[in-house]
């Protein structure tokens, strides 16, 4: 009896060990990027039960216990999200592709790219950090689809570049919104070392939940964050070489001489330079009296040089994970001899240093809080004051117009051009010193509600921004002089006089606040998220107040939006997804504070289908759709909405009839006003293909209507005042963009490639334009900038050609004067010749990119190629194009492309001193295509083996040769094409770097 209890009992055990063996099955694999890249810290949680867990090593490797027919989840740190059914019998190989990529809404709304419905594309950090940039802002030319990212000259803490998403599509302001961690902040101050993603928004349904701030599409950065079980240090280093390109090409003082004696003869006026002072200037035998001095050789030396350090910690336990940084830049400018001054120099430099740490803490398991806190201590300094305007000088003062010194010491100077000594403005006036201090700090509390109702929660999060900026004035003046010869002997100067003026001073000191910005945010969410069988359904609630104050000025706005965003999936075939947002603002008139915006969007994932489950060259392919109508806040002018009243005329009054100044009528208010406000639609298809190729393709359309524009053109100016801003303006827009990426690895050989494309054209279609003449001559169904301008058929030959030609009436013209069409034959040319030519000068219509990046065996080379169709710029610069007026420089290249009776098919018209409205103003001659192509950076690098890092004790380490901006292939030739006038030259600059991960 008593053994058979004991069979019993042990077939009792048998079996449930049987059992047990059969519902804890072990499941393993690695996780990598597409790349091809391992994940480390990315979160394995069975579906069934998500008590069970693991993270990814440092390989990206994990293994588990699982259940039979289980489900896996893959959570990496930037959110991307991919679901697989387990395999116990072979290792899993999980590639975080396509689908499974994390797109960001903002408002802590999280989806995959194959749950999203809205236009938003993508770059990660390796996509971005390759430009050894100051900011990131500076990192975006062509990595971002959509965006079109222009480059502006200028120092180094001032080089942030343009933004554009879908060209112009208004009459107001273009700007687009900028968001860093889900809140608008200035990405100047954002380095590329802290940075996890950065994303485009593009349609209705990317910018809806954003109110009266996403109209014309929002550039959202993320930045790094920590990860579960990890502990990373990564310490990098970058030393730059930087050099100056395309330096403006002056005449020497001989040359010059001799222009402004034609010029003048051109004018029927005496010649200013005789010859002996020609012979002096050419003979260069007395430097003192007849100067020849290229003022940017002696200004500016040929190379600069920056150095970024950084270092950061990523890691975290299974309660909190953190990313903390340190990143310090420095860099010395190209100002030459800037340490002739006693206790301090001159030069350009700028230094700044960020800290940032990013927190995610579980303080239980249904509550956790995120705290994001950054902080920016920023100095720049830069000789004398921006008033002097040394770069205009530069382009401005003549080789020939007086020493750096003169004989004695002085600085040189004249009556004629003064002291605008660009060397003695590098030099002797002391220097200016800016400090940028700022504090960025947020924090969300995110609460588990299930206990309430399962599958809601709800978060808070409170934002406070400060930053100011303090200026410090340390400079002097100083005396200059020149000497004038008064008499000649046999070619020789025998006598001169001696013209002086200023005085030397002390180095004097003042400061200021230069200005100051406070900015406070609040957001509220209540989330609801439920999945039954098929169907999966997410809905937000979401309130956010924001409040800006600039100076303490009583310029503080305030706006508040109240958004209703629902999500619904079938299937995870067909998504639907719909948002109802209520905005105000305080910037809009009362009775129009609140604007309300609705959008609607769809998608089809067809790669679920059944008819294409198993077609194995696509991986995934998804089309979507969207409409929408957005409001914004944009204004006019400030209290639009009251009638204006200024300075008028007045009447003697009292018994001594004294004069007493009056009031007049401004500008009449706006009545009955409204909201401008687009209406998007937006067509787009995502795929993933051939287990490598993923891409995108958008078209669009967008009409905005409602812009503010002055009532004035469908008004009689007997009106005596100036009309009131009505919302009467209409702008059509529309394009497409497309972007693909092929990533593939054989072996030790890696490929990667992608190109970017995108075209955006407008069309005005209303502004209340006044009546004109002349078809051609309207605005309205032209694009948004279009230039107008005069067409030129040649240059005057003679009197004869002058009288045998309709009249010219905006100055005198003569021999060597452009000739323009007579664009309505009415034999007189004047503002009613103006016909639209060649494209806008603020934005391409064409902007485009492509990359190409090979890696073997450590060994790799990667470059990005960056260039812009349908792009016009206006050659008007100083002296460049436009010489010798007001006594201004000339260019080499326009003395060399004249007007002379020899060369009656010049480039240019001929020399004048005088001001020549005939000449300079806007025409076909003026007008240069500013098309380009840049090789945007270039890299040559290796990555140390693993085997050497084991040894090492180090987790990966990197060096590099890096060029950046090397060359561009444009039509312009003299200067940069994106950017044409008086400007600091572009740079150029080979960067060597370190990057050590342990």
């Amino acid at each position: 009896m008593l053994t058979r209890y004991k069979i019993i009992v042990l077939a009792t055990f048998m079996l449930l060990g049987i059992n047990a063996w059969s519902q804890n099955l072990s499941a393993s694999g690695q996780v990598t990027d597409r790349y091809g890249n391992p994940v480390s810290g990315a979160l394995v949680v069975s579906t069934a039960d998500p008590a069970i867990k693991v993270y990814t090593d440092k390989a990206g490797k994990f293994q588990l216990f699982v259940t039979a027919n289980d489900q896996l989840r893959i959570v990496t740190s930037d959110n991307s999200t991919k679901v697989i059914p387990v395999d116990t019998e072979n290792a899993m190989s999980i590639k975080m592709d396509l689908a499974s990529e994390s797109v960001d809404r903002g408002f802590g709304i999280r989806q995959t790219v194959a749950e999203s419905t809205a236009a938003i594309s993508k770059s990660s950090s390796q996509d971005v950090n390759n430009r050894s940039a100051f900011s990131i802002a500076n990192s975006l030319y062509g990595n971002a689809l959509g965006l079109s990212t222009l480059q502006n000259s200028g120092p180094a803490w001032d080089q942030e570049p343009s933004f554009y998403i879908r060209g112009l599509q208004t009459l107001s302001t273009n700007g687009i919104l900028v968001l860093v961690d889900g809140l608008e902040r200035d990405i100047k101050y954002v380095v590329p070392e802290e940075v996890e993603s950065v994303s485009v928004l593009r349609d209705a349904a990317a910018v809806a939940l954003y109110g009266y701030r996403g109209i014309n599409g929002v550039l959202s950065i993320k930045t790094i964050r920590g990860k579960y079980k990890t502990n990373d240090v990564n310490v990098s280093f970058d030393h730059g070489f930087k050099t100056q390109t395309r330096m403006p090409e002056m005449v020497d003082s001989y040359t010059y001489a001799q222009a402004v004696n034609e010029a003048l003869a051109n004018d029927g006026e005496a010649a200013r330079y005789s010859q002996d002072e020609l012979n002096a200037f050419q003979s260069g035998n007395y430097p003192d009296l007849y100067p020849n001095i290229d003022w940017f050789n002696e200004v500016f030396r040929d190379n600069g040089m920056s150095n970024i350090y950084n270092v950061n910690f990523r890691g975290g336990g299974q309660k909190m994970r953190y990313f903390t940084m340190f990143n310090l830049q420095g860099n010395q400018g190209f100002f030459d001899n800037a340490e002739m001054n006693d206790g301090y120099s001159t030069q350009e430099k700028f230094s700044k240093g960020n800290i940032r740490t990013n927190l995610d803490i579980d303080l239980t398991s249904t509550t956790q809080v995120q705290v994001n806190l950054m902080g920016v201590l920023n100095e720049f300094s830069r000789p004398g004051l921006g008033s002097d305007n040394i770069m205009s000088n530069l382009y401005n003062t003549p080789s020939a117009a007086f020493p750096i010194k003169t004989a004695d010491g002085i600085w040189g100077g004249n009556a004629t051009w003064g002291g605008s000594n660009p060397v003695a403005l590098s030099q002797a006036r002391g220097y200016s010193k800016g400090h940028t201090r700022a504090l960025y700090a947020d924090v969300k509390l995110t609460q588990d509600l299930k206990e309430i109702l399962e599958g809601l929660s709800a978060s808070v999060r409170l934002g406070y921004d400060n930053i100011a900026a303090y200026w410090e004035g340390h400079n002097k003046d100083f005396a200059y002089a020149s000497d004038a010869v008064t008499d000649w002997q046999d070619g020789v100067p025998v006598a001169t006089s001696r013209y002086s003026a200023g005085a030397d001073s002390e180095l004097g000191f003042s400061n200021k606040l230069d200005w100051q910005n406070r900015h406070m945010n609040f957001i509220a969410n209540a989330d609801y998220q439920r999945s039954l069988g098929k169907n999966k359904l997410f809905g937000s609630l979401i309130y956010s107040f924001e409040n800006m104050n600039k100076n303490n000025q009583n310029n503080t706005y305030y706006r508040q939006n109240v958004a209703l965003y629902g999500h619904y999936a079938y299937d995870s075939r067909y998504i639907a997804d719909i948002a109802l947002v209520a905005s105000a603002s305080n910037k809009l008139a009362p009775g129009s504070r609140w604007g309300y915006s609705p959008t609607v969007s769809a998608a089809w994932v067809l790669s679920n289908e059944d008819f294409l489950k198993d077609a194995r060259q696509v991986d995934f392919l998804k089309l979507r759709a969207s409409w929408g109508i957005i409001n914004t806040d944009n204004i006019p002018a400030e209290d639009y909405w009251e009638q204006s009243f200024g300075g008028g005329g007045g009447y003697n009054l009292g018994n001594n009839y004294s004069w007493y100044g009056g009031t007049a009528e401004g500008r009449l208010a706006s009545m009955n006003s409204s909201r401008e406000k687009a209406i998007k639609y937006n067509l787009g298809l995502d795929a993933g293909l051939f287990g490598g190729l993923t891409a995108s393709v958008d078209g669009f359309y967008e009409k905005r209507k409602d812009i503010w524009v002055s009532a004035g053109g469908a008004n009689s100016a007997v009106l005596g005042v100036s009309s009131a801003y009505v919302n009467a303006g209409v702008v059509d827009s529309w394009g497409f963009e497309a972007g693909a990426n092929y990533t593939k690895q054989w072996g030790d050989l890696k490929v990667d490639l992608g190109a970017k494309f995108t075209l955006a054209k407008n069309e005005v279609k209303e502004k209340l334009e006044e009546p004109r003449a002349y078809d051609y001559l309207r605005e309205t169904g032209n694009p948004v900038n279009q230039i107008f301008g005069l067409q030129a058929i040649g240059y005057f030959i003679d009197e004869a050609d002058i009288a045998n030609s309709p009249a010219q009436q905006f100055s005198e013209v003569k021999a060597g004067d452009i000739k323009y069409k007579d664009q309505n034959n009415d034999g007189i040319i004047n503002d009613y010749d103006a016909i639209p030519m060649g494209y806008n000068s603020t934005v391409p219509e064409i902007y485009y990119s492509f990359n190409v990046g090979v890696e073997y065996k450590g060994f790799g080379v990667s470059a990005l190629f960056q260039g812009a169709e349908n792009y016009t710029a206006v050659l008007n610069t100083s002296s460049m194009y436009w010489p010798l007026i007001n006594n201004t420089n000339i260019s080499q290249n326009y003395y060399d492309n004249r007007w002379t009776p020899e060369t009656p098919f010049a480039k240019y018209p001929r020399l004048t001193a005088q001001s020549n409205d005939n000449n300079f103003r806007t025409n076909s001659i003026w007008l240069a295509d500013r098309s380009f192509l840049k090789l945007r950076n270039a890299e040559v690098y290796y990555k140390f083996s693993s085997s050497l890092l084991s040894k090492l004790r180090m987790k990966s380490a990197k060096v590099y040769v890096r060029g950046v901006d090397l060359f561009s292939i444009d039509q312009i030739d003299l200067s940069d094409p994106e950017s044409v006038g008086i400007a600091y030259p572009m740079t150029r600059s080979f960067n060597l770097g370190l990057a050590v991960g342990f």
